[in-house]
């Protein structure tokens, strides 16, 4: 086990540095327009594809790396990039972490490399488990998974929504209800190989901010997988849910739920990407502050204006150490006894927020056009209190665990 650090190893500053340089030269460049077009951005993928930062090696690399520190390290400097380009190249994580906390070995080796494919046929995939009337209330799920056992086959049908590549993935992982009456932990999560009947896009939504990242709804229409599409398999499917089963019957609560799992192991990685578009409006509006000339001096020679950027650096450097805190103790084997990991997501997202805005504010007029990229990175920002757990569910979590009470 690695100890803690807060400092790279040279390998780590050189893949840095090589991110940073994509970002500085591909992704900044082409951010207004893809941001303007609302499309994927296929192009900026398949170069990213192309230099190996798109591919299942690259992220493998990082993933294992023994400190923690590769993923939010490379998170951070893709999303300071640009952070709807950067949700391109990485939202195919997701799915990819979702096969990781619940497939087996086989699964993992079957099903990860088609979710990137290579640099000459590029591959994508989603991960669906959000609903119309189902968000933060997981327990609200309604798409059904019934096993067919005379096929050896499960049978899908719901809709999923806000879905980072849905419909146009080549895999898609979904999560449906297996057992309703027990609510959350009746959860499991399925493959969806490339050209199954019955998967289809239903909405494709027009969004405030990570335009160049699809998110659409998930039609699944009696959508039949085999039954080595479960993730872990039945029999582990079978005796989680007589664990949770019995502990309904005891009252007890704690048991597995696939969804959950995913999420609490991608927190500190989108606390990351939040980090970056933080750091990146900030480097903006100092710049901007030192070189801005009012009533004679540069605007940073106002306090009001140099205290809010002292504020701004403090939060940002903060806000890295708990990510980076919970991506160490994740690689180590560390339980989040305090809700590390929603408290790296929690506190991130509301300073890229805020950090974004006060941004804004240092520009003044300029901030608000689209000339400056700080509106963009404003309007990119404001997810980061609501996906993957809003700021308020994010609490409820730190609430719960350091408490151990069921607080509603």
């Amino acid at each position: 086990m690695a100890e803690f650090t807060m400092e790279l190893n040279e390998d780590q500053r050189g893949v840095r540095d090589w991110i940073h340089g994509f970002a500085a030269e591909v992704m900044r460049p082409a951010a207004a327009e893809w941001d303007e077009r609302e499309e994927f951005p296929w192009p900026v993928v398949q170069e990213a594809a192309r230099i190996g930062l798109y591919s299942l090696d690259f992220y493998a690399q990082q993933f294992f790396d023994p400190t923690g520190l590769g993923v939010p390290m490379a998170m951070e400097e893709l999303f300071w990039g640009d952070a709807g380009l950067g949700l391109a190249i990485s939202g195919t994580g997701l799915a990819a972490i979702g096969v990781l906390t619940n497939g087996t070995e086989e699964q993992i080796g079957t099903w990860l490399p088609q979710m990137y494919g290579d640099a000459d046929d590029v591959k994508i995939a989603a991960f669906c488990s959000s609903e119309p009337d189902a968000g933060s209330d997981v327990s609200a799920m309604r798409t059904r998974a019934v096993y067919d056992e005379a096929k050896d086959e499960w049978v899908l049908n719901g809709t999923k929504t806000w879905a980072t590549n849905g419909g146009i993935a080549n895999v898609h992982v979904v999560v449906a209800v297996v057992d309703p009456g027990l609510g959350a932990r009746g959860h499991a999560s399925f493959i969806v190989p490339p050209g199954t009947p019955g998967l289809s896009q239903g909405q494709k939504f027009k969004k405030h901010g990570i335009r160049a990242s699809h998110t659409a709804e998930v039609v699944l229409d009696g959508v039949r997988l085999p039954g080595h599409c479960l993730l872990g398999g039945k029999d582990k499917l079978d005796e989680r849910l007589a664990r949770a089963r019995e502990r309904a019957r005891t009252g007890g609560s704690r048991t597995h739920n696939a969804a959950m799992a995913t999420f609490e192991a991608s927190r500190p990685t989108v606390g990351a990407q939040a980090v970056g578009i933080a750091r990146a409006a900030y480097e903006v509006a100092l710049d901007y502050a030192q070189t801005r000339v009012q009533f004679g001096r540069p605007i940073i020679d106002n306090q009001g204006v140099a205290f809010q950027l002292a504020d701004m650096r403090t939060r940002i450097d903060a806000a890295r150490l708990l990510v980076w805190r919970a991506s160490w103790m994740a690689t180590a084997g560390k339980p989040f006894t305090s809700a590390e990991g929603s408290m790296s997501k929690l506190f991130a997202g509301e300073t890229a927020k805020a950090v974004t805005a006060q941004a804004m504010q240092i520009l003044g007029g300029n901030g608000y056009t689209r000339e400056y990229p700080v509106e963009r990175m404003h309007r990119d920002a404001a997810i980061y209190t609501i996906f993957e757990g809003t700021s308020e569910i994010q609490r409820l979590v730190i609430a719960r665990t350091i408490s151990d009470v069921p607080i509603r």
